[in-house]
């Protein structure tokens, strides 16, 4: 009879990982990487960015928020809430990892993937860090919320990949829809670059007196706006496209997915730029720009298929690695 401890089932999916169990532990990555976007976005607009003044401690004694006179203590507990949040994700990572490696038969393109996790959150830190000692510089800024996509790719891809086998790929779709699937993924990428940009230029700077962007916030909009109507336009070019070639179902599905993420994310931007930018819809807005860029990846690995998902080895057996 199975056990039903809730620690015991994690560390059988962990130490005896099944295909399935290493699917819904990349899932988790996908989540956290996705969530803490969202509270990074937090940090901003309550302006905590600085809540903890120094890296790696949070005051220049303590590793935990103390007494400030220059800091509240809720920006503190913010911000430090949203580094101890980075610590789960690095807990998750190394979790995914070694599944990956404990996996039957072993799959090197999977460790590699899941390896790349753990190590980017690192990188991440260290970013975090350059942030704070910056004073929150929007550069830094935006490179910090960049690595989150950057590192969502290896977390999307090991998902997608625990979830199919390793023979060789076999197109779904044309050449055409590949290209655009791809060319999807460009323009999505330049819109979150571009909104990176809006944000280091507008009011939510994270502190009172950090440096902004000197760009005039109207035209920096206009352009975000503008590459986000391409991408929309783009999509219903592949969306048409997709339909009059008879695509696979899953491939259309996912253009839908992508369309209505799209569609929300535009509705969420103007609304919040007629309001005045208020906070929780800026946060609502990071959190759909993951889900965007998440929507993006997935429906490049709708062009092709890889062959059902190698069966586990028998509990306790030894095989070789497997080629990737």
């Amino acid at each position: 009879m199975a056990d039903g401890n809730p620690l015991t089932r994690v560390r059988d999916a962990v130490w005896r990982p099944t295909p399935a169990s290493l699917r819904l532990l990349a899932l988790l990555g996908v989540l956290g990487n996705a969530g803490i976007i969202g509270t990074g976005g937090a940090v901003r607009v309550t302006e905590s960015g600085l809540g903890c003044p120094e890296w790696p401690k949070c005051t220049g004694d303590s590793l935990v928020p103390t007494a400030h006179p220059e800091h509240p203590a809720i920006n503190m507990a913010i911000e430090f809430g949203n580094r101890m949040l980075t610590f789960l994700v690095l807990a998750v990572g190394v979790l995914v990892f070694v599944a990956a490696l404990r996996l039957r038969p072993r799959r090197r393109d999977l460790v590699l993937l899941a390896a790349a996790q753990p190590a980017s959150v690192f990188a991440q830190a260290i970013i975090g860090g350059i942030v704070v000692l910056t004073e929150l510089h929007p550069a830094s800024v935006s490179l910090h919320f960049l690595v989150s996509p950057a590192l969502l790719i290896f977390c999307v891809a090991l998902w997608m990949r625990a979830g199919e086998g390793d023979e060789p790929p076999r197109r779904l779709t044309g050449p055409v829809l590949r290209g655009l699937s791809v060319a999807l993924c460009a323009a999505t990428a330049v819109v979150l670059v571009a909104g990176t940009v809006v944000t280091g230029t507008g009011p939510h700077a994270g502190d009172a007196s950090s440096r902004r962007f000197g760009f005039n916030i109207e035209d920096v909009t206009r352009v975000h706006s503008l590459l986000a109507w391409a991408a929309v336009a783009l999509t219903v070019v592949t969306l048409a496209a997709a339909f009059k070639a008879k695509a696979p179902a899953v491939f259309r599905r996912r253009v839908l997915v992508l369309f209505g993420v799209e569609l929300a994310q535009g509705l969420i931007g103007y609304v919040q730029y007629l309001n005045g930018v208020p906070a929780p819809l800026v946060v609502l807005h990071m959190l759909g720009a993951a889900v965007m860029w998440i929507a993006a990846l997935r429906l490049v690995f709708a062009t092709r298929e890889r062959g059902p998902v190698p069966a586990a080895a028998p509990a306790g057996a030894v095989r070789e690695p497997q080629p990737a």
